[in-house]
């Protein structure tokens, strides 16, 4: 893969404060899929002491629109046009692991996915899917 995309991709995330604030790494690129892992940090649990939900959306999305930047000109960058979450299962753990992959990409419209698993004494459980359309724009 170019290392101008990943690059672009690192530059990019570390640019994002929400990422930050949420203790979010980037753990894989590759041409058409993104790996993002966030502890669950005690400022990122809901009332019931399990990761919330908006941790889980917000690294589901991120993976999701970074896998399909690996594949657009380096002149663009995308956007969010909409995107779904089906919530499965609690977020008990350490962390969560969003695996974000592109179903087909394209000049107007990417359609991503993204897997969301909680990471528990080395066990992974698939708390979230999401699914969702990004849009290329000029940077």
């Amino acid at each position: 893969m170019d290392h101008n995309i990943k690059d672009r991709i690192r530059a990019s995330f570390q640019a994002q404060s929400m990422m930050e604030t949420l203790g979010a790494e980037l753990s894989e690129i590759s041409k058409g899929l993104v790996r993002i892992t966030a502890p669950i940090l005690p400022h990122t649990r809901q009332q019931q002491g399990l990761g919330h939900a908006g941790l889980t959306f917000s690294i589901g999305d991120s993976a999701a629109g970074y896998a399909a930047l690996t594949l657009i000109p380096l002149d663009m960058e995308v956007v969010t046009a909409e995107i779904k979450i089906n919530l499965l299962a609690p977020a008990r753990g350490d962390c969560l692991i969003a695996t974000g992959r592109v179903i087909k990409g394209g000049k107007r419209l990417s359609i991503v996915t993204a897997e969301v698993h909680a990471e528990a004494d080395g066990e992974q459980t698939l708390i979230a899917i999401l699914q969702g359309t990004m849009v290329p724009v000029p940077r």
